[in-house]
């Protein structure tokens, strides 16, 4: 709960402003009860009519005003409440930008997505009960039960005794309640990541007819939330008929007693009132504290899976080490595991000079985009050294390091926006540079052919261009800062093989000095490469020039007879 308080802080003074209204408001609502035994015990009895109406509209005047205070009260607790939750998510959210690769792998997106948006709400709500009735409740507890033993301490034991017994029920049942929300926020994970799959994938669901499967899986998960939710409220469910049941029997006893004493002539028969209201006081506040303790329950599990991304510790540490001047891009024995497990790249060396062509060639698994996600320190190598230019990778900070990149990666998500944002991404780019861009990325022969040019809207995920449309847009994205290194990931896989060979030349002929990393299973696209890796299973088969792995290496060679015809130019 450190993490509560330190987002509180700031707003300090208006909570504390909230807190004396709230206290202002319990003091007025227990004068009330005091006001109404004296009519009765003394101004009915005098049948004094003007004191009746005098101390009538003095209590309407007090109930006004502690009516008026709660609203003000409530209104600056709401306030603070989505203040601190805005802050707090806003922290959240970016904390979880700067989160390593590896930690997104460990807490899942789908965690992620839960707990800024359940977990958030969750703490919303307890920060907005908590000061809406964690003030007022207490106070009439404590305020009634002070009252009662001044007047009749035979009744404040028996006030007394309930609200213990309430107190120890109520934390019983907290205490259990808290571990099961935590469980039930770990099952809406997994419902949320079903969901995000099925958003994404929902094509391939309905083209493979995987739509049952895909009901039933959806069924399964929501079916276990529902169980851990149901759990959940089970045990919390009896916190208040067991309030209930003893706020009643307190009730029952207070007029036992009452009676008691009013016939032995040592209480007024309006003081019983007065009781039964402070008691009626004490056991709504009571119900009040009961709920408080279950916003409580579901805040204080949501806020422990808030902290747990927030403070988690950063793992890519910039270091101080040597430089290789003549090295812009390159491995020195590196070696990387996903799972700790088996490595899925080991030994992985090469060198590529400022300007030169990178090629990368191998099966599915075999760790093409491993190797560049190291390149990008997405991950940290288990061991050896990432050269990027001319330094240690570990060395560069993570705006120096990606700010060199341009990257396209497979299946890269477009915005619901123009074209123009699609390609500028929010950097706020020239409409020149755009265009250039997209002319490089062979994007704006059908650009100008769309209504509104770069002003037209993009479908959620790019739904209204075809593949080859959506392929270059990612690939302009890249090109349009100006990066020093670009690497392309599959991102000819939707293109023929005349746009392919177009884009090439025009980066070549656009880009001048640009250090180009290209992941393709196009001979054709690889072949002007000045260094071509062959990876197999996590290691480097062979490297080299096209004409020398023709000459030397069987995988690539057959590669080539398949999609040229074996041609060596």
């Amino acid at each position: 709960m450190r993490t509560a308080f330190r987002y509180l802080r700031p707003y300090g003074p208006r909570v504390c402003c909230g807190v004396a209204i709230k206290f202002t408001a319990a003091i007025l609502e227990l004068i009330l009860p005091l006001l109404l035994a004296h009519i009765i015990d003394v101004c009915v009895p005098a049948r004094d009519l003007d004191a009746i109406w005098r101390t009538g509209g003095l209590m309407m005047v007090l109930a006004c005003g502690a009516a008026l205070c709660n609203i003000t009260a409530n209104r600056m607790a709401a306030w603070v409440s989505m203040e601190v939750t805005r802050v707090l998510r806003r922290d959240l959210y970016s904390r979880v930008e700067r989160l390593s690769c590896a930690q997104m792998d460990r807490f899942s997106i789908s965690s992620l997505v839960s707990r800024l948006t359940n977990d958030t709400y969750n703490v919303h709500q307890m920060f907005d009960k908590v000061q809406r009735g964690g003030i007022r409740a207490p106070m009439l507890v404590l305020g009634g039960l002070v009252l009662t033993f001044l007047r009749a301490p035979a009744l404040g034991v028996v006030q007394l005794a309930v609200c213990g017994l309430t107190f120890v029920t109520i934390w019983l049942v907290t205490r259990r309640g808290i571990p099961y929300y935590t469980k039930s926020q770990t099952a809406v994970d997994t419902v949320v990541r079903i969901i995000r799959e099925n958003a994404s994938g929902v094509r391939v669901i309905k083209a493979l007819a995987c739509q049952g499967r895909e009901r039933e899986r959806f069924q399964t998960a929501n079916e276990n939330a529902r169980r851990t939710e149901e759990t959940a409220g089970c045990v919390m469910a009896a916190a208040n008929p067991i309030t209930d049941f003893l706020l009643n029997s307190g009730l029952v006893l207070v007029v036992v007693v009452g009676a008691v004493l009013v016939n032995a002539g040592r209480m007024d028969a309006g003081q019983i009132v007065a009781f039964l209201s402070y008691f009626a006081l004490i056991q709504n506040a009571t119900l009040g504290m009961a709920k408080i303790f279950v916003k409580i329950s579901k805040g204080a599990a949501s806020l422990r899976r808030i902290e747990e991304i927030i403070q988690a510790p950063a793992d890519q540490l910039v270091r101080p080490s040597e430089e290789h001047a003549d090295m812009e891009l390159g491995m020195e024995d590196v070696s990387f595991s996903y799972l700790g497990v088996e490595k899925d790249l080991d030994g992985a060396s090469f060198s590529l000079k400022k300007g030169e062509m990178l090629g990368i060639l191998g099966p599915i698994g075999s760790g093409k985009t491993t190797l560049v996600s190291l390149l990008l320190r997405l991950y940290d190598a288990d061991g050896g050294v990432v050269w990027v230019g001319g330094k240690d990778a570990a060395s560069l900070g993570r705006e120096d390091l990606r700010g060199r990149f341009g990257v396209v990666f497979q299946n890269e998500a477009l915005l619901n926006d123009t074209i123009y944002e699609n390609i500028s991404f929010l950097r706020g780019l020239s409409r020149e540079d755009v265009i250039a861009a997209a002319k490089t990325a062979q994007a704006w022969e059908f650009i100008e052919t769309l209504p509104e040019g770069l002003d037209t809207r993009v479908d959620i995920r790019g739904a209204n261009l075809s593949g080859g449309q959506r392929q270059r847009l990612l690939i302009a994205r890249a090109l349009a800062a100006k990066p020093g290194i670009l690497v392309l990931d599959s991102a000819d896989s939707a293109l023929d093989y005349r746009t392919a060979a177009a884009l090439y030349g025009a980066i070549h002929r656009d880009c001048p000095g640009v250090t180009l990393v290209v992941i393709s299973e196009r001979i054709a696209s690889l072949r002007e490469a000045d260094r071509i890796l062959v990876l197999e299973d996590g290691r480097i088969a062979d490297q080299g020039d096209h004409g020398q792995l023709l000459a030397r290496c069987d995988r690539y060679r057959r590669m080539a007879e398949l999609q040229m015809g074996g041609a060596n130019g």
